[in-house]
């Protein structure tokens, strides 16, 4: 038995938000975040059965008797948040299908194949190995879209039954026979995905057959990647048979499920590994030219290359990684012969600027959305319904891209974009991607390219990344818009003694505020406080309004963090910037405590 003390407890401990619900599961110990224990405390046992009865009882709203797929990824506790979860449901009237560990991106796709009616997924993500959680969705392959996921929190936090759900209600026989089918339904989790990932892949064909043309060039042009699973979901999943099926040859370290040889997040020191890994294999084979490092849940990789020019392995930062997505999927729509007015990019609030540069060169336009996936594809669903082709999307900040009909993020499908602009090529009178793209930018091309040409393309942006130092606050306001009220205050202040400065160094003349709710962007706002708990943006303009940087702020919805970040077309101005937002930001919560406005 556990108190009503402690369960509320573990309830508040919760970090409940569209993209996911988190906690540290992981039990015991001093510090349970980073515990490998695959143990789960009696109050977290009660949250997952009341969560698995919540979500079960809005299936039924439309629903007889739903049937619910399970997964998780290769975390410590997910077998025992397994056994709780499809416990729950069964008590709560839903069929339950059980996959064991799959790729986020895996069960989603099975999802849309209209056999279950939703799927919870549990993972925390790129969060530390103790931490875990759920992700719920529906047949549509998504994460359920913001304004229902909040409906779910309510009903969850609404919820007063304290009675001991840590034992599920149902009889074992009818668990033990959901977990004896685990094989067999992870064999068809696999074939929907890989089919799946081969339809999104291809896109539109009435511009020819992309993969074919792909595997044509490799006969010519050899390609091999390397990957560090780094213990993950993407173990079991289809990252090998998928690639050499294209011809693309595929080379994997820390390959195990569960053997987590480093930090989670892909990010900084986490692509290390991976960098050696390329640069051992590239010294026996110069094909192999590309990596990627997957998160947890495998819902996004980012990226390290066989950069020849300084002849090392380095990574690439989660924006280059973004735009190069952006390039190679906008350029295969023209390959395709689509109408570019039509098409929309679809991205998060801190995504840089040189996202909307490319988009401009190819004649599409860019929309932003509050942090989060669900709200990135909440507004992609909404522009499709205006008419609108928005294929690529993703949160640029974070990494990877979600490429439609997908609605996750997912490391083949970023690496494929990549695939695109390296291996379709002229073919008589129609242009390759690489070569569409230097023609919507007016450069000279040249047939004989590499990789690194391809990088050298990007327009030129700094930005602060999501997961260094310099992005990373620890704040003590927990009313995030009264701390943007007191900001408002300070910028306002400072703005009046440092204009003339960044006027005579960059340029700059005038700024413009704009705040991200879920899919909804405002400007102009004349109190910064309206933002809320979403994303609040200062862009900075020239004299003839050209948009030359930004700062941004907001509180994390899966973390216990405050992020600041900065975007500028030169790293000085980009390293000014971030600075004077972390000293503005710091000043304004301090004015909490000793009482300024």
């Amino acid at each position: 038995m556990v108190s009503c003390t402690d369960l509320e407890k573990a309830i508040q401990s919760l970090i409940l938000s569209p993209s996911g619900w988190r906690a540290v599961f992981a039990h015991g110990g001093s510090d349970a975040g980073e515990s490998t224990s695959p143990d789960i405390a009696v109050a977290h046992r009660i949250i997952i059965t009341r969560a698995a009865r919540v979500f079960a009882e809005y299936l039924h709203t439309h629903l007889t008797r739903p049937v619910v797929v399970v997964g998780m990824d290769t975390r410590p506790t997910g077998p025992a948040i397994a056994d709780q979860l499809i416990g729950g449901l069964l008590d709560a009237g839903c069929g339950v299908e059980f996959a064991g560990i799959v790729a986020a991106p895996e069960i989603m796709a099975y999802a849309r194949s209209g056999d279950v009616n939703g799927f919870v997924y549990i993972s925390a993500s790129h969060n530390p190995i103790g931490h875990n959680g759920l992700k719920f969705g529906l047949d549509d392959g998504g994460v359920l879209p913001a304004p229902e996921a909040k409906k779910l929190i309510a009903a969850f936090l609404a919820n007063k039954d304290y009675d001991d759900g840590a034992v599920p209600r149902h009889n074992k026989e009818r668990i033990t026979a959901v977990l004896n089918k685990q094989g067999e339904y992870k064999r068809s989790v696999y074939q929907a995905y890989l089919a799946f990932s081969r339809e999104v892949s291809q896109g539109d064909k009435t511009g020819g057959d992309i993969l074919a043309a792909i595997s044509a060039d490799l006969k010519v042009r050899p390609l091999g990647i390397a990957v560090d699973f780094n213990g993950s979901a993407r173990t079991v999943s289809i990252d090998r048979e998928f690639f050499e099926s294209l011809g693309i040859s595929l080379h994997a370290i820390n390959d195990k499920p569960g053997a987590i040889a480093h930090r989670i997040v892909p990010e900084g020191e986490s692509l290390e590994p991976c960098c050696r890994y390329l640069e051992k294999l590239h010294a026996t084979d110069s094909s192999i030219i590309l990596g990627y490092v997957p998160d947890c849940d495998g819902d996004r990789g980012n990226l390290v290359i066989w950069d020849q020019g300084e002849q090392r392995v380095r990574s690439l930062e989660a924006q280059e990684v973004f735009a190069l997505a952006c390039v190679g999927e906008l350029a295969q729509l023209v390959w395709s012969g689509v109408d570019m007015a039509k098409v929309a990019i679809v991205v998060n609030d801190p995504t840089s600027m040189r996202v909307d540069q490319i988009a401009k060169a190819f004649g599409a336009s860019v929309f932003h959305a509050e942090v989060g996936e669900a709200h990135v594809v909440g507004l992609a669903r909404h522009l499709r319904e205006r008419g609108y082709i928005a294929r690529i999307l993703g949160e640029g900040s974070a990494g990877g891209n979600i490429t439609h009909p997908s609605a996750v993020r997912d490391p083949i499908h970023t690496v494929m974009a990549i695939v695109k602009l390296l291996c379709v090529r002229g073919t008589g009178d129609k242009a390759g991607l690489f070569e569409i793209w230097r023609n919507r930018v007016g450069k000279a091309y040249q047939e004989d390219f590499s990789l690194l040409d391809i990088i050298a393309t990007l327009p030129t942006f700094y930005t602060t990344g999501s997961y260094t130092p310099d992005a990373v606050l620890q704040v003590k306001s927990a009313d995030h818009a009264a701390l943007k009220e007191r900001y408002q205050t300070v910028f306002l202040w400072e703005w009046e003694v440092r204009k003339a400065g960044l006027a005579a160094r960059y340029g700059i003349t005038q700024w413009e505020v704009f705040c991200y709710n879920g899919i909804e962007e405002k400007r102009g706002l004349s109190r910064f406080g309206e933002a809320g708990r979403g994303g609040l943006k200062l862009m900075f303009s020239d004299v003839a309004g050209n948009e030359v940087a930004w700062i941004w702020m907001r509180g994390s919805g899966t973390e216990p963090v405050f992020r600041v970040m900065a975007d500028a077309y030169s790293a000085e101005l980009e390293r000014e910037l971030i600075q004077w937002q972390r000293d503005m930001v710091i000043e304004a919560d301090g004015n909490e405590i000793s009482g300024g406005a």
